[in-house]
């Protein structure tokens, strides 16, 4: 096997690639020091990322950027109305960044845009807050990595748990001890969806969309789906379904409490898209099991509801959104911060809100990598661990109900959660019988190159696909 420094070169592509000039690093930026922030993507994430910027003191958003104009102007004009300035409009992150004008940059795109204007703002000298999941491949999380580590620049991923109280003394409890052991977890995303939609005639896209900025390293294509923004989540070109999308936040979590620095040993997935009938091709329904050496970690995501014609959510021990943390003596919610004894009885509750958006703002002012809170690495190991689980899922196969039972025998937990996804997808009159769910091949994870050992369709996956001019820097 490769290691990661030859894996990657080796896979770069060889044809030309978008940059920006490289400049000098800047100085470290004092308390008295006016901290201007240039802000990339404008819908809803790009709002709050401006108002939790621009209400801090001494901070300044100067400049605001979106493929969508009609969104930057908006924006804009939001800004000076709200925080008494007016911010430059850009459509395109490398004018913004070559302006040369900010210290920090903040990435609150679409993840297949997050790669690009980080290493670039890394390399113009920029400090950068990117949004959860931090890439929409691994080997863009490895090169976003060198780049912050090569301009010494300081880089925050939007995995805002890192830093809420709840999750902080609930984590402090456990690894104390406060329950003895912990066995295993159980992650999930109970979080409802409707479906995107399936048009006959391509979606027109609107005049002040720059239509080849949107899109950027993704493919260009029609889309057939009846929304521009966003539901491109739902699809594997633009998007990484829930389970990385939502599941950042719970596997980061996990590591965190379980102390796991790197990738699981291996991992696997089932599931499928159901009821839906639409454009998009990423799961509404999945489980995956990934494999760490100190306690399993399982994943499972609902995004119908809790039966056919039920407005109801589905549950894990009455909580839609969470991590389980299943212990010798009890379990806790973790990201809830509720602790509880084998009978369900609560004992405890840690509680406290986030902000992560000011610890950003505190390390560049002090210049120092150990003072973030959810630094890049973290970020980047958390996102690759929920890529992996979807890459055993996309190279998988249409099997039935006991073609998966055969693939999982053995594995008791995976087995337990496979039986609530066989009830939940009859509760909506889905055949399981039938060859309709997709199961996962066993993948076993190389953690030291961040790759898949020895298969190539999902390595494929690891090093994605990029649409010429948008190609990955080599850093």
């Amino acid at each position: 096997m490769l290691n990661r420094r030859e894996f990657v070169r080796r896979t770069a592509a060889a044809s030309a690639v978008i940059a920006v000039p490289v400049l000098a690093p800047r100085h470290v930026l004092g308390a008295n020091d006016e901290i201007r922030v240039g802000v990339i993507g404008c819908g809803i994430r790009g709002r709050h990322h401006i108002d939790r910027f621009a209400r801090q003191s001494g901070v300044r958003v100067t400049a605001v950027c979106d493929p969508d104009r009609s969104r930057s102007a908006a924006e804009a004009a939001r800004v000076q109305d709200q925080h008494g300035n007016t911010p430059a409009q850009f459509s395109d992150p490398r004018k913004m960044i070559e302006r040369g004008e900010l210290d920090a940059v903040a990435v609150a795109t679409m993840q297949y845009w997050h790669a690009l204007p980080t290493i670039w703002a890394c390399q113009a000298g920029m400090h950068v807050y990117v949004e959860k999941p931090l890439a929409h491949y691994i080997v863009e999380g490895q090169r976003m990595v060198r780049a912050a580590r090569k301009y010494n620049r300081l880089v925050q991923i939007g995995t805002q748990y890192r830093t809420i109280r709840s999750a902080i003394d609930t984590i402090r409890f456990l690894q104390e001890g406060g329950l003895g052991k912990i066995q295993y977890i159980t992650a999930f995303a109970n979080k409802p969806r409707t479906s995107i939609g399936l048009r006959d005639t391509p979606l027109p896209i609107p005049d002040s969309v720059d239509y080849d900025l949107w899109c950027g390293p993704a493919d260009d294509g029609p889309i057939f789906r009846d929304r521009l923004q966003y539901d491109c989540s739902f699809t594997w070109d633009k998007g990484d379904g829930e389970s990385c999308n939502q599941g950042i936040h719970e596997i980061d979590v996990a590591r965190w409490l379980l102390k796991e620095p790197g990738l699981p040993r291996r991992v696997i997935s089932v599931g499928g898209r159901f009821v839906f009938h639409d454009a998009g091709d990423v799961p509404n329904t999945q489980i995956i099991y990934y494999d760490y050496p100190s306690a399993p970690v399982l994943y499972e995501v609902h995004n119908l509801r809790a039966a056919k014609g039920s407005n109801e959510v589905p549950t894990f021990r009455g909580y839609r959104t969470d991590l389980c943390a299943h212990c010798e003596g009890g379990y806790a919610m973790v990201r809830s911060g509720h602790v509880f004894d084998h009978e369900g009885n609560r004992t405890h509750t840690f509680g406290g809100g986030e902000n992560v958006f000011e610890n950003f703002i505190a390390a560049v002012r002090s210049g120092r990598q150990e003072d973030l809170a959810a630094d890049i690495l973290n970020g980047h190991i958390s996102t690759a661990v929920t890529h992996v689980g979807n890459i055993s899922y996309r190279v998988g196969q249409q099997a039935n109900q006991a073609e998966v039972r055969e693939r999982i025998a053995g594995v008791e937990l995976f087995e337990d959660m496979f039986d609530r996804m066989v009830d939940h997808l009859k509760a909506h009159e889905i055949d399981v019988d039938d060859r309709t769910l997709t199961l996962g091949q066993w993948l076993d994870v190389d953690g030291e190159n961040e790759c898949i050992k020895n298969n190539d369709e999902a390595n494929a996956i690891v090093h994605g696909f990029y649409r010429a001019p948008y190609l990955l820097p080599d850093v």
